[in-house]
């Protein structure tokens, strides 16, 4: 349970009172250095094009563990359609409301709290804390979290271990945790014909004529059969346009866009390729842009799901599900500087949503699987 005077309940709710709607920060990122430097957290920020980032870290020698998250949210929508104000924290029906209560503001908290309880406890822990935090994640992500990884790149730095606050959770705390993500891969196809007068096809070439046996076979494509840890890949259009609004004009171009959620099974350069390898067969003229957004990544049970799903199970009492549902989050970039990466958050059943929330018997919990972790992986076993 939480209680009312909650040091993670409070924090919480200062971070959600600020309007730190993507890209913007509001000042989140000062809020949580102000309670990480008298713990003697080394603290630099690496901003870029107005995107405020922050990498945190406390020890010198041995493992880092960083925890990994985001102070920017989602647009709230019509504001009149919330029951009260998204940026004024509301406590009703044992829920805190606001924008980014559960997405990710309670995680935030909650890693400030686990890690000031856990150095209270063993100022000379051994190994490493680190925070890497930004103000990109629900935006164009170009600049946040993956600026500080180049950054890492450039310099030869590492991390051991990472947990992301994403919210994974189902139905009650701790019930999922991600262990990684599936690649995501978009294209925007424009398939080639010659406009003309419908009454006069043979003067014409009708490039959605052209381009339905194509679409029809790659819908039909088994890409992988997927593995252990990830489904099969798949291939969905998103979006088809064509024609110029008149019915007696056969269009001169037709554009498809579509994605791939990917799967370890396969790659980004063999996916792009079969498309191709499609397309030329059915004789098209066109062009194709690729857009990749994310590359798969994975964790395979080890020393950090281990340790994350133990700490779940000493503080919230459930065994907890392994999987890599979902959309992309910035693990995909840590994932370049990290073997290992996780992550783990609250209940994401209202996330971008109106009205979103999280449980308030949930955010002393989350706190307290975080500083468990830190025992977990970085105390000397007894």
């Amino acid at each position: 349970m939480t209680s009312p005077d909650s040091p993670t309940l409070a924090l919480t709710r200062e971070l959600i009172s600020r309007r730190s709607v993507t890209p913007e920060d509001a000042g989140c990122l000062d809020l949580i250095a102000s309670r990480l430097t008298p713990l003697g957290f080394t603290l630099e920020r690496i901003d870029r094009n107005g995107v405020c980032n922050l990498w945190a870290h406390r020890g010198s020698s041995g493992p880092v563990l960083c925890f990994a998250g985001h102070t920017d949210v989602v647009p709230t929508g019509p504001v009149e359609r919330w029951a009260s104000d998204p940026f004024t924290p509301t406590e009703r029906d044992g829920k805190l409301y606001g924008r980014g209560a559960a997405d990710m503001k309670a995680s935030l908290a909650a890693f400030v709290t686990a890690i000031e309880r856990f150095v209270g406890a063993h100022p000379d822990h051994p190994g490493r804390i680190a925070l890497l935090l930004t103000s990109d994640e629900e935006g164009d992500a170009t600049d946040g979290t993956v600026a500080v990884v180049q950054a890492f790149e450039a310099r030869g730095e590492r991390i051991d271990y990472c947990i992301v606050g994403e919210p994974t959770s189902v139905e009650r705390l701790g019930d999922m945790v991600k262990n990684g993500r599936r690649g995501s891969l978009s294209g925007k196809l424009v398939v080639k014909g010659i406009q003309g007068h419908i009454a006069y096809p043979h003067l014409a070439r009708n490039p959605i004529h052209q381009a339905v046996p194509a679409l029809t076979e790659l819908a039909a494509t088994e890409w992988d059969a997927g593995n252990e840890y990830f489904p099969p890949t798949s291939w969905q259009i998103s979006n088809i346009a064509g024609g110029t609004g008149a019915s007696n004009v056969i269009p001169g171009t037709m554009e498809v866009r579509f994605n791939f959620r990917f799967s370890s099974a396969s790659t980004d350069g063999g996916l792009k390729q079969h498309v191709h390898d499609i397309l030329d067969k059915h004789g098209l003229e066109y062009s194709l842009d690729w857009n990749l957004s994310g590359q798969t990544y994975l964790t395979p049970r080890g020393t950090l799901v281990d340790a994350v799903t133990r700490a779940i199970q000493t503080e919230c009492g459930i065994a907890a599900e392994i999987s890599t549902t979902g959309g992309t989050s910035d693990g995909r970039f840590i994932a370049r500087i990290c073997d290992q990466v996780v992550e783990f958050g609250p209940v994401n059943a209202t996330i971008h949503k109106i009205d979103e929330c999280i449980a308030l018997d949930a955010i002393d919990p989350l706190s307290a699987v975080y500083a468990r972790c830190l025992e977990n992986l970085l105390l000397t076993p007894t």
